[in-house]
């Protein structure tokens, strides 16, 4: 899969852009929900659409590549993301705990792709160690959900925070495809 740097770069911009707007929809809206609370309904969206957000970025990247690609990883990825948006849509009807071990799972497994696929890009796009970053926090963060799912107090405002790591990254990776850019035209 051969994906440009400036396409991937505005990818990321438009992720960051989303991730954005959805931290303050999840902060407005869920701020005092605990485990033993049910989400809100509003809340309840949001979470599904989160995975599938994932899955669209997926879908974007394959069209950016431009060759009918369709990679074993970016597959998983997708598939990944849509069983998570139906385990959400399951998970939403019970308590935020549920919901926190299914979106931790989720974020252990799109996170273990995410690092995969940018250790594999970094030969051919490069400036990835953003990526590669957020990928592994990813990881503990997913592990760190499903502690806390357990937990009485656990809090929907944990996977807005998550959300912002991910923009803080993704924002981070298109600067640095900009540098690397700049630098490959000199």
């Amino acid at each position: 899969m051969t994906t440009s740097s400036s396409g991937l770069r505005r990818l990321h911009l438009i992720r960051v852009a989303f991730s954005l707007i959805w931290v303050a929809l999840v902060v407005t809206t869920s701020a005092s929900l605990v485990s033993p609370d049910r989400p809100t309904t509003i809340a309840a969206v949001l979470l599904v659409i989160y995975p599938l957000w994932d899955v669209i970025a997926t879908l974007l990247e394959r069209r950016m590549a431009g060759d009918g690609s369709t990679d074993r990883v970016g597959t998983t990825n997708i598939a990944v993301g849509l069983a998570t948006a139906a385990g959400m849509i399951a998970a939403v009807f019970t308590t935020i705990g549920t919901t926190l071990l299914v979106f931790g799972v989720w974020a252990l497994l799109s996170g273990a792709i995410q690092l995969a696929v940018a250790i594999r890009r970094r030969r051919t796009v490069g400036a990835q160690w953003p990526m590669v970053i957020s990928g592994g926090l990813s990881v503990l963060a997913g592990i760190s959900f499903a502690a806390m799912s357990a937990s009485a107090t656990s809090s929907l405002s944990s996977v807005a925070g998550y959300s912002a790591f991910g923009a803080f990254w993704f924002l981070v990776s298109g600067i640095a495809l900009s540098i690397r850019g700049r630098r490959g035209k000199h």
